[in-house]
C-alpha cells in the first residue's frame, strides 16, 4: 500500500495541477479571442463575494470529505465535480456494501473504484442526455412541467435514502446530530451545507465520544 499510496499522490497532483491550469486558461483563450481583458478591480470586485462563501467552503470539503472517501477517490472526486450528488454517495455506498471501513485499505481501493466508475458513467450519461434529451428537457424541466417537482427533490430523495440506512445502523449516535441539524433550520432555514456540514461533523464526533464514555454505544 506504501507504493500505491505514493503512486497515488503523484498522479493526483498532476492531474488536479492540470485541471486547474485548464479552468484557468479557458477564460484567458476566450479573452485572447476577444481581446477582452477586464481589469483587476473588476475581476475582484466579482470575485469577492463568491469567494467569501466557496473559499471556505472548499477547504472545509476537502477536510471532511477526504477521511470518507480515501485519497484517490478525493483526487478523482475533487477534478471531476458532483461530489455530494454522487461520488460520495457511490463510495459510500459501495463500501457499505461490501462491509469494509472507510479508513482501510480495501475501502480506499473500493472507494476509489466506486467514484471512478461514477466519473465514468456519468460522463456517458451526460453525453447521452445532452444528444438525445435536449430537445425535450425543457419541457420536462419548465415551471409548467408536471415533472418539475421531482426535479428539485433529487439530492434530497438520493441523500435521505442514504442516509436512513446509517440512521437505522446507528440509531444511538445519529439523534444527537440530526437534531442539532434540524434546531440550526428552523433558527436559520437558508443555512449553507458549507456550515451544516461541518457543524454536524464536529457534534458527531462529540456526541458519540461521550456516549462511548459513558457506555451508551461500543
Amino acid at each position: 500500500m506504501d507504493k500505491y499510496n505514493e503512486r497515488t499522490h503523484l498522479y493526483g497532483k498532476i492531474w488536479v495541477i492540470t485541471a486547474l491550469f485548464g479552468f484557468i486558461m479557458i477564460p484567458l483563450a476566450i479573452s485572447a479571442h476577444f481581446n477582452a481583458f477586464p481589469s483587476a478591480g473588476v475581476v475582484f470586485k466579482g470575485l469577492a463575494p463568491i469567494a467569501l462563501l466557496f473559499y471556505p467552503t472548499a477547504v472545509i470539503e476537502v477536510i471532511t470529505y477526504t477521511p470518507l472517501l480515501g485519497s484517490g477517490a478525493t483526487y478523482i472526486s475533487f477534478i471531476t465535480g458532483n461530489i455530494t450528488n454522487l461520488k460520495l454517495p457511490c463510495a459510500l455506498s459501495a463500501m457499505d456494501l461490501a462491509k469494509v471501513r472507510a479508513n482501510s485499505d480495501e475501502g480506499e481501493i473500493l472507494s476509489t473504484i466506486a467514484a471512478a466508475t461514477s466519473s465514468i458513467v456519468t460522463t456517458i450519461i451526460i453525453a447521452a442526455g445532452v444528444l438525445l434529451f435536449s430537445p425535450i428537457l425543457p419541457y420536462l424541466t419548465s415551471g409548467e412541467s408536471v415533472f418539475a417537482p421531482a426535479f428539485s427533490q433529487v439530492v434530497p430523495a438520493l441523500f435521505g435514502a442514504l442516509g436512513m440506512s446509517y440512521f437505522a445502523k446507528h440509531f444511538k449516535i445519529s439523534v444527537v446530530p440530526i437534531a442539532a441539524v434540524c434546531l440550526m433550520l428552523l433558527f436559520k432555514g437558508d443555512l449553507a451545507v458549507g456550515v451544516l456540514i461541518p457543524v454536524g461533523v464536529v457534534v458527531s464526533l462529540l456526541s458519540a465520544h461521550i456516549m462511548f464514555k459513558k457506555g451508551i454505544v461500543k
